[in-house]
């Protein structure tokens, strides 16, 4: 009869689901161990820093006689600004084209294989 001898392809499904729900759980795992791992030892020093800061803030709030909720307004806009890439004692523009050659060339020269 036709057909003897030859095999059908085996239908992919179930076995390769079970191997990607496999994969998934344990990088699910392995992600979640490098977290748990990285949070138990920045957590501390973020906190310490967190803290020497909010004294810094105090001390100059009562130094200079400025309240905290001012001050940490103005320390929001600067903030800002220096996201915006606005500099407090810039000598040129940020984006200007020597600065935005260097940043394309940059960009250029780190992508592809």
């Amino acid at each position: 009869p036709a057909g003897r001898g030859r095999s059908s392809p085996r239908p992919r499904g179930r076995g390769d689901n079970g191997r990607f729900l496999l994969l998934a759980a344990l990088i699910a795992a392995y992600l979640s161990a490098g977290a748990t791992v990285f949070s138990a030892l920045e957590s501390p020093s973020e906190a310490a820093a967190q803290l020497r800061w909010n004294r810094t803030l105090h001390n100059f709030s009562r130094i200079f006689n400025i309240s905290l909720p001012e001050l940490r307004a103005f320390l929001r806009s600067y903030e800002a600004a220096m996201a915006a890439g606005i500099r407090v004692d810039a000598l040129r523009p940020r984006w200007d084209f020597p600065g935005a050659f260097y940043f394309v060339g940059t960009v250029v020269s780190t992508i592809g294989e």
